[in-house]
C-alpha cells in the first residue's frame, strides 16, 4: 500500500505485513541503549556505579552545569507526546503513538547524532501533561513535543517554555515553518521581491499554519501583508465564528472573506490544509511569478503539474519527496537541537529558527560539489525555481545548520556554554555523520536514476523474495527471481508478499526458451576444462547460480546477487566460470567497515589467499578505485605486523616490495606501508613517523593475506560494534555480489543495490 509520513512521502510502497515485520524482527522496536564506557571488570563497575559515581554526584550538586560534563544530558532529547494527533491518523492514544516517537528518536540519531528517547504520556488533560513533563528537566538537554492536537499544543509548549530552562520545541508547528521559510527566502530572491513587500496568504490555521506566519513576520513580512484563512474563510478583525486567541492575534483589516478573495494579487500561498484547496482560478488571480508552498499531507493543495499548466511562472514547493523543493522537517529539527545542545541553550528562540532558515536558504545557493551531487539521485542540482531547498540527504547539512543555530543562540544571549572555535566545531560536526546511511544513500540514489535488472538467484527463499519486493518498491529496478514458479508463489503467499506487482518476474531454467542457448554458452567456456555438453546442460538446468550468472553474462540482466544458501567460495567459482575478469583489473573482495563515524575499506577479504607483492599492489589499486566509486578520496595503508622495518619478516618484505611496485606505477592516490593497523588508523601514532606519506588516517587497508582480512572484519563486526558491508566482489566484467550465508532481507537489498550500482 502507499505510505506517507510528515514529509509527505508517498513514493515508497510496502505491505502491512512487511511494515510489521520490520518493527518486530530482531529486538522489537527501533531503539536500544548501549553503554559508552567499559563495563568488563569490577573496577569498571565500581567507577560506573558505587562508589565511583559519588564523585560526579557531589560535583553536580555543587555546580549543576557539570551535569553536561559528566552525564548524557548534553546530548539527550526527549520526544514526548500524548498521541492526540498522530501523523495523519488522528487521536489514537499515547501507546499507539510509540512507533512514531521511536521513529522520531531514530531520525535525531541518524541525521545529527543526537541521542533521543521517546516518552508517551497517557493523558489528554493539558495541566496533567504539563506537570508530567516539567519535572523531567534534569534528565534531558531538550524536549521535542510531537503529535499533540491544536490548540492544546500551543498551550503546552508555551507553559513548558516558561517553566523549563532547556529548549522546548513543538516540531509540528515550527519544523514546517522553518523549512518553508528557507524556501521562501530563495523564492523571494529569485522573483526579485523583498520580504518587506510580499503579500502572503496562508490557508490552514492549525499549529503549522500559525507557526508559518509567525516566522515569516519575524523575518520581515509586515503584519498587514499576511492573511490567514481557515475552513470558514479569512480571519479578519471582528470575526467571531471559530476564533481563538491564536487566530485572533493574526486577524487583519480586509474586505476579503474567502480564500479566492484573499489570493487576488497575492505573491505567496502557504498551504497547510487539504488536497485541492488551491484551485486553478485562485492561482490565476495571484500576482506574476507566484510562489506556491502546497504542503498538505499526503496530497498537496495543488500539484506542480497542475500549477504549471495554469502558471508557467510559478515556483512550487510541496511536502512530497517525488517533486522538487520538498518541505521536509528533517532538514530542521535534528540540526536545530544539535546546535542548541552544543551551546547548552536555555530555549529555542525566533533568532535560532531564522538562523536555521537562512542557513538552509544559503546552502541551496551554493555550488554543489561531486560528493553532494551523489545525494541528489545522480542529478547535480542548481539554484533556481526547482531547487530552492536542499534535500534531506545532503551531507553538508550537519556542518552548516548547527553552527548557524549555535551562533544565533550565542548572539541572542540564550547560550550557557558558547563555542570559541567555530571552525573546529564545524569539522567536529562533519565527523558525526552516519557513514552507513550516507554511503548507501548515494548508491541507492544513483541506482534510482538508472534502474537495473537484477537477478536474485535463490528465488525460492523467503528472505530473497522479500528483498526482491523491496528492491522493486524502492524504485531500484526490476527483480528477476530464479526458481520454480509454483514454489516461489507458495513461499511468497505464506509470507504475505505480492510477487505480481510490476517489476518482479520468475524464471525457471528448465522451462526457458533460452535453455539451449545458455548451455551452449557454458559449454563453449568449459569444454577445455574437462566438461562435456551434457555436464553443462545439467548445470544450466539445476544450478540457479549458473543460470543467473549466464543471464548477466549474456546481457539478459544487468547484475546478480546470490550467496544466501551457499558458501562464498562455491558461489564465486560458479560465477567466475561464467563471467570474465574485467580487462586491466583483478578480482578481489573489499569490505566496508563502518564504526563510530568512520568508514574504512578492507581488502582483500574474499579471493586471494596469500598474495604476492605484485598482487598486493594490484589489490591496493583495485581498492582505491572502489573507494573513489563510493565517494571517498583513498588513503591506502599496506598493513603488516611490522611498522616501517621493525621487526622485519618474510611477509613484511612482500609488503615493502608492493609499495615499491606502486612507486614504479606512479599511481594517483596516497599510499604507504608497511605499517601496523594502529599506526594506519591513529593519527597520534602516525605522528611518530613524520616521513609517512599519508596526510591523515588511512581509509583503505590492504591486508597482507586473505585470512587476516577476513578474520579482522568478522571480529570487528562481532566484537567491535562495527557495521561491515561485504565483501563487495569487484574486478569482474559484469557486476555480481555474493552474500554471507543467512543474510537478512535488508542486507540482500543493500547488496542488490550495490550490484546494480557496480562499484568496479
Amino acid at each position: 500500500m502507499p505510505t506517507t509520513d510528515k514529509s509527505g512521502k508517498s513514493n515508497v510502497s510496502f505491505t502491512d505485513q512487511e511494515a510489521l515485520q520490520f518493527h518486530q524482527q530482531g529486538r522489537p522496536g527501533k531503539l536500544e541503549i548501549t553503554p559508552t564506557k567499559p563495563m568488563a571488570t569490577q573496577r569498571d563497575l565500581s567507577l560506573a556505579y558505587s562508589p565511583g559515581v559519588a564523585v560526579p554526584v557531589r560535583a553536580i550538586a555543587e555546580d549543576p552545569t557539570r551535569a553536561f560534563d559528566y552525564t548524557t544530558r548534553g546530548n539527550l532529547v526527549a520526544v514526548i507526546t500524548n498521541g492526540t494527533a498522530i501523523l495523519g491518523l488522528g487521536n489514537l492514544g499515547a501507546l499507539a503513538s510509540k512507533p512514531v516517537m521511536e521513529g522520531k528518536a531514530v531520525l535525531f540519531k541518524r541525521f545529527a547524532d543526537v541521542d533521543s528517547i521517546d516518552l508517551e504520556i497517557d493523558t489528554q488533560d493539558v495541566d496533567a501533561f504539563v506537570n508530567s513533563v516539567r519535572y523531567l528537566g534534569p534528565s534531558f538537554g531538550g524536549i521535542n513535543l510531537e503529535d499533540i492536537k491544536a490548540p492544546d499544543c500551543f498551550i503546552i509548549e508555551q507553559r513548558l517554555r516558561e517553566l523549563m530552562d532547556i529548549p522546548v520545541f513543538h516540531d509540528d508547528q515550527h519544523g514546517t515553518a522553518i523549512i518553508a521559510a528557507a524556501g521562501l527566502i530563495n523564492a523571494v530572491h529569485l522573483t526579485g521581491r523583498s520580504m518587506s513587500e510580499v503579500k502572503v496568504v496562508c490557508n490552514g490555521a492549525g499549529a503549522a499554519g500559525i507557526a508559518c506566519i509567525e516566522l515569516v513576520k519575524a523575518m520581515g513580512v509586515p503584519h498587514e501583508n499576511v492573511v490567514l484563512c481557515d475552513t470558514k474563510g479569512v480571519i479578519y478583525k471582528g470575526r467571531a465564528e471559530g476564533m481563538n486567541q491564536w487566530k485572533s492575534a493574526h486577524a487583519v483589516e480586509t474586505e476579503a472573506r474567502s480564500l479566492y478573495d484573499a489570493l487576488k494579487g497575492a505573491d505567496v500561498f502557504l498551504g497547510v490544509s487539504a488536497k485541492g484547496a488551491l484551485t486553478e482560478d485562485m492561482l490565476k488571480a495571484m500576482a506574476p511569478n507566484p510562489i506556491i508552498f502546497a504542503m498538505a499531507n499526503p496530497d498537496p493543495e495543488i500539484t506542480p503539474e497542475e500549477a504549471h499548466q495554469v502558471r508557467e511562472d510559478a515556483i512550487v514547493a510541496t511536502g512530497r519527496s517525488d517533486y522538487p523543493n520538498q518541505v521536509n522537517n528533517v532538514l530542521g529539527f535534528p540540526y536545530i537541537f544539535r546546535g542548541a545542545l552544543d551551546v547548552q541553550a536555555t530555549t529555542i528562540n525566533d533568532a535560532m529558527k531564522v538562523a536555521c532558515a537562512e542557513a538552509l536558504a544559503q546552502l541551496a545557493r551554493e555550488e554543489v560539489p561531486d560528493e553532494v551531487a551523489a545525494a541528489y539521485r545522480g542529478k547535480r542540482p542548481k539554484f533556481g525555481p526547482e531547487y530552492i531547498i536542499p534535500v534531506p540527504f545532503d551531507p553538508r547539512l550537519i556542518s552548516v545548520i548547527p553552527p548557524a543555530v549555535a551562533q544565533a543562540a550565542m548572539d541572542s544571549g540564550v547560550a550557557r556554554r558558547p563555542i570559541v572555535d567555530m571552525d573546529a566545531y564545524r569539522h567536529q560536526l562533519s565527523a558525526r555523520r552516519d557513514p552507513v546511511a550516507g554511503t548507501l544513500q548515494r548508491i541507492f540514489s544513483k541506482v534510482r536514476q538508472q534502474p537495473k535488472r537484477v537477478v536474485f538467484a535463490e528465488g525460492e527463499e523467503e528472505p530473497v523474495i522479500r528483498a526482491a519486493a523491496s528492491f522493486v518498491a524502492q524504485g531500484l529496478g526490476e527483480a528477476i527471481l530464479i526458481g520454480r514458479e509454483d514454489e516461489v508463489r507458495a513461499t511468497a503467499a505464506a509470507a504475505g508478499i505480492d510477487i505480481d506487482r510490476s517489476g518482479i518476474s520468475v524464471h525457471n531454467a528448465r522451462l526457458s526458451t533460452r535453455n539451449a542457448d545458455y548451455a551452449d554458452f557454458l559449454y563453449g567456456r568449459m569444454q577445455r576444462r574437462g566438461y562435456l555438453q551434457r555436464d553443462c546442460q545439467r548445470l544450466v538446468n539445476n544450478d540457479r547460480n549458473y543460470w543467473g550468472a549466464i543471464m548477466v553474462a549474456r546481457g539478459d540482466a544487468d547484475a546478480m546477487v546470490t550467496g544466501l544458501t551457499r558458501n562464498y567460495s562455491v558461489a564465486l567459482d560458479t560465477v567466475r566460470n561464467c563471467i570474465d575478469t574485467k580487462p586491466g583489473h583483478r578480482v578481489i573482495g573489499v569490505s566496508l567497515a563502518l564504526c563510530r563515524g568512520r568508514t574504512v575499506l578492507v581488502a582483500d577479504t574474499a579471493v586471494i589467499d596469500m598474495p604476492t607483492s605484485e598482487e598486493l599492489a594490484d589489490i591496493a589499486e583495485e581498492a582505491a578505485h572502489v573507494a573513489r566509486r563510493l565517494g571517498y578520496e583513498p588513503r591506502v595503508a599496506l598493513l603488516a605486523y611490522s611498522t616501517f622495518g621493525h621487526p622485519r619478516s618474510e611477509r613484511s618484505e612482500k609488503v615493502i616490495e608492493a609499495v615499491k611496485i606502486l612507486d614504479r606505477r606512479r599511481v594517483d592516490f596516497e599510499y604507504d606501508g608497511e605499517m601496523g593497523a594502529d599506526v594506519a588508523l591513529n593519527p597520534d601514532k602516525m605522528a611518530a613517523y613524520p616521513f609517512c606519506r599519508l596526510t591523515g588516517p588511512a581509509n583503505v587497508l590492504v591486508m597482507p593475506a586473505f585470512h587476516s582480512a577476513s578474520i579482522a572484519t568478522k571480529m570487528l563486526q562481532e566484537l567491535g560494534g562495527s557495521t561491515v558491508i561485504g565483501p563487495l566482489l569487484v574486478g569482474l566484467d559484469k557486476p555480481v555480489q555474493i552474500l554471507p550465508i543467512g543474510a537478512k532481507d535488508s542486507d540482500i537489498v543493500n547488496m542488490a543495490a550495490i550490484a546494480a550500482y557496480n562499484v568496479t
